[in-house]
């Protein structure tokens, strides 16, 4: 496996994580059973995974013991309303249904055929003989349409039902994380009583419930959650031998120095193990820590300096506030009063602060934080 920071992990490569996979399977195998699947939210901070396990999930629905139908969806800043979601969900089901490769040649063309009856208009999907009425509204429309297609299609495919995976739902700036999150819920779970086997698994941040009085709300219960943290040492571990191999016991001594550099980050394994390759390409090296000083200088370069690029400078003085103490976390009144709240949601917002409890905060890696404090661990 070559790491890749910067990208999701393909399914083929993914490592870790079996308690979230079988848990997953589990989900799969009683909506196989019972012809309802549970929604699923995956949470978790910056860099933790959250992407490379949605495509997990997704590369196992296909699979011949589930038959599931999955439709990938990267949700971003631009959608504007639930109507765009609605259509943009559409479209992405009947694009990963007429190239499903277990779908019989006839249906396969059926589908094509529908997909062509789509007609454009302002930038809107709709089908030339449906009703207007149904373009009012995005839950109407997710409804109609997603009703048509169970009885076209799928049920004749003998498909068991479609789970939409909505990647970085917290892009979706225009409601609130409750109004959308409460939407959803009213959605899916109209399917399910009409009989039919959708579902929705997204990605979001740890703290996209917060915002949400009650953890007992339905646009909370609704959803299996799996709230996602580093990885283990024994993860870790499993990780460097994806990477390097376990033919060698030197480099199953890395596991203790990565791990103590890392904390089990995915991100940061990512990027440490890639310049271990890049440095020493020909020669594992007897002591990685030989090469620390060049590895951190890149990550200086390609990712803290960014973080810091993207902020204010009252933003950023808040953060070095943070380094400078000698504590895991603090909270507003032991920063001190210059920094009102809403510095503090809007870097807990871009991940470099992560909210550990009522107000408390830590910045989001060690290594960031020797970083903003100008040393070299």
């Amino acid at each position: 496996m070559i790491p890749k920071p910067n990208v999701p992990v393909k399914p083929g490569d993914f490592v870790g994580r079996e308690l979230q996979i079988d848990a997953f399977r589990s989900i799969l195998q009683q909506g196989v059973e019972t012809g309802t699947t549970s929604s699923v939210a995956v949470l978790g901070d910056w860099g933790i995974g959250k992407s490379s396990l949605l495509l997990k999930f997704n590369a196992t629905c296909s699979e011949s013991a589930y038959r599931m139908l999955p439709v990938f969806f990267s949700v971003s800043s631009d959608l504007g309303d639930y109507l765009r979601l609605a259509q943009s969900l559409i479209d992405k089901l009947a694009e990963t249904l007429a190239t499903w490769s277990s779908l019989a040649a006839r249906i396969r063309s059926e589908v094509q055929k529908w997909r062509l009856s789509r007609a454009s208009l302002a930038g809107f999907q709709f089908d030339r003989e449906a009703s207007p009425f149904f373009l009012s509204s995005g839950s109407a429309l997710l409804r109609h349409t997603l009703s048509d297609l169970w009885e076209r299609f799928l049920r004749p495919a003998h498909i068991n039902g479609a789970i939409f995976f909505l990647d970085d739902l917290h892009n979706f700036a225009a409601r609130n994380p409750e109004d959308i999150a409460l939407a959803l819920r009213d959605q899916f779970q109209s399917f399910a009583i009409e009989g039919m086997n959708y579902s929705v698994c997204f990605s979001a941040r740890s703290n996209y419930f917060a915002g949400i009085r009650s953890f007992a709300e339905p646009a909370v219960r609704f959803y299996d959650k799996f709230y996602l943290e580093p990885f283990t040492f024994e993860e870790t571990k499993e990780y460097i031998e994806a990477v390097f191999g376990s033919d060698s016991d030197r480099r199953l001594e890395l596991g203790p120095w990565l791990y103590k550099k890392t904390q089990g980050h995915p991100y940061f394994l990512a990027f440490i193990t890639r310049q271990l390759l890049t440095l020493a390409p020909d020669n594992f090296p007897k002591r990685p820590a030989d090469l620390w000083p060049e590895i951190f200088r890149h990550l200086e370069r390609e990712k803290f300096r960014s973080d810091l690029e993207q902020l204010s400078e009252k933003d950023s003085e808040l953060l070095r506030a943070f380094a400078r103490g000698d504590g895991e976390e603090f909270g507003p009144t032991q920063i001190g009063q210059q920094f009102e709240r809403v510095y503090f949601r809007r870097l807990t917002d871009k991940g470099l602060l992560i909210r550990t409890g009522r107000g408390r905060y830590k910045v989001y890696h060690p290594l960031f934080k020797l970083f903003l404090q100008g040393l070299k661990p």
